[in-house]
């Protein structure tokens, strides 16, 4: 039994299989690397790549000496927002600059991930995800030197669903929504991710609780090294945006 605010993402484990074309996997993240901070240490790395702040009222806080936002117990992982006041800066320093309100939690993995015509990948966790109103915790790859690829394994926008999102530019975006539940149990988000004969692109097929529910394509991506990351950052009532390729199920 798990007994923690909704204000958190928690984490049983997550998985990062490389998938050679022509040798066996090799598990570059294992299931248990939430097993304990010295796990943590030797396969994630502290907040986001570039420092404290993104695009949301969070700002995300921790170190091998300060886990008040980044927890480790039980073989889980919870990223826990806590309200914050008079923060400095007041506003994050990542656009749209919003107002900083709350200290939060994110980790990104060590490993960057290519994928090539040679080398594939499986990406899996199992997540108990609030989404109540303003929540907004993610589990997604980007772009370690540009701005597209962007990967969104899991991202949950403050209502009972899920969002597989892949954006190829800023406008040209395809997202996937699949029901999720809101009472905080916990489910599997798995990821797999395969060159095109191409040698350009990149096909993602996406699952909950190992049942399929979309296939999205990268445009270009192969090659292009990705970071992957979780983080629980937070939304101050904004509008629910609905990209360009749209669909729900």
């Amino acid at each position: 039994m798990f007994l923690r605010n909704l204000n958190s993402l928690v984490l049983v484990a997550v998985a990062l299989v490389a998938v050679p074309s022509t040798q066996a996997a090799t598990t570059v993240i294992p299931a248990n690397s939430f097993s304990s901070y010295g796990a943590l240490e030797t396969y994630w790395n502290y907040l986001y790549p570039w420092g404290s702040d993104h695009n949301g009222s969070a700002r995300m806080k921790g170190g091998p000496n300060d886990h008040t936002n980044i927890v480790v117990s039980g073989n889980t992982l919870s990223l826990i927002a806590k309200p914050i006041s008079n923060p400095v800066p007041p506003t994050s320093t990542a656009n749209p600059h919003p107002a900083i309100k709350y200290s939060s939690g994110a980790v990104h993995a060590k490993h960057l991930i290519t994928v090539t015509a040679a080398n594939g990948y499986t990406i899996s966790g199992e997540f108990s995800a609030p989404t109540t109103r303003g929540t907004w915790p993610a589990f997604w790859l980007t772009g370690a030197n540009s701005w597209p690829p962007e990967i969104d394994i899991g991202e949950w926008k403050g209502t009972p669903q899920n969002w597989f999102n892949t954006f190829n530019t800023s406008s040209s975006v395809r997202s996937d929504l699949v029901n999720w539940p809101s009472d905080l149990s916990f489910h599997s988000i798995k990821a797999v991710l395969t060159a095109q004969s191409n040698n350009r692109d990149i096909k993602i097929d996406f699952f909950v609780d190992n049942v399929y529910k979309a296939t999205q394509f990268g445009l270009n991506f192969v090659g292009k090294p990705l970071w992957l990351w979780m983080d629980r950052l937070a939304r101050l009532d904004p509008p629910l945006e609905q990209p360009t390729g749209f669909a729900t199920s």
